[in-house]
């Protein structure tokens, strides 16, 4: 049986909505619905809370989650790139079990309109083999081959990507995605060893957009809350 472990990331400090990770989403803090999905899922054994603030860490265990250690200061700030922090808890915890999991996955909180089933598609991307991560999409609201522009040094404006021939619908154009925050299941050695996600190789799987919101601001928090009261009364 193969081993995967849930990863929480959660800092104490949010510029674009303070205390984000704890505040009250639809009557338990967000956090708590990042933990409860992972725990849905029966291939994952523990669900590991990475942070560096004391509060965090004692919501997130009345939830069930392991918090075995604090996140230093110098991986918990704004311009510090989560890889590091993703890097500093499998170490951490290769510490204490001897080895890493068969996976990681990343479950940020940011994402409470998730389903487990989309944790669960996750994993079945990832156990076909051949890919160092899976990552969660939706379909894109523009296409660079249609209608993204980008501005020349002359103040001109043109398609990001120019199209072989010519494309007169989206329809015409190859298929964009947009990259979710819904989940992201990771050969721990490659993150180990490589500093990005596209230095590997990447499935990825694709989310209604309506469970993939990302909550960065507090309008995303508000239409987030009138998508969940919206499931809960009318269903999914």
């Amino acid at each position: 049986m193969k081993n995967y472990d849930a990863y929480i990331f959660a800092r104490g400090g949010s510029k674009g909505l303070p205390g984000k990770n704890i505040r009250m989403f639809c009557g338990k803090p967000l956090i708590g619905w990042a933990i409860e999905h992972a725990r849905k899922v029966p291939r994952i054994q523990r669900v590991i809370v990475s942070t560096d603030c004391q509060q965090i860490a004692d919501v997130s265990m009345n939830f069930g989650a392991l918090v075995p250690f604090l996140r230093p200061i110098e991986l918990a700030g704004d311009d510090s790139p989560e890889w590091l922090a993703w890097r500093h808890a499998l170490d951490h915890m290769r510490g204490l079990d001897g080895k890493y999991p068969d996976a990681m996955v990343s479950v940020p909180t940011t994402s409470p309109l998730r389903s487990p089933e989309d944790l669960e598609n996750c994993l079945n991307e990832f156990d076909k083999g051949g890919a160092d991560a899976v990552i969660t999409m939706t379909e894109a609201n523009r296409n660079p081959f249609f209608n993204m522009v980008k501005r020349d040094l002359d103040g001109f404006v043109g398609l990001i990507l120019p199209p072989n021939g010519r494309v007169s619908r989206r329809q015409d154009a190859p298929e964009c995605y947009d990259m979710a925050t819904v989940a992201y299941v990771l050969d721990p050695h490659f993150v180990m060893s490589c500093g990005s996600l596209f230095e590997g190789r990447m499935r990825g799987v694709l989310v209604p957009k309506n469970r993939a919101i990302d909550i960065d601001s507090q309008l995303d928090f508000q239409i987030a809350e009138i998508l969940m009261k919206s499931r809960n009364e009318n269903g999914p």
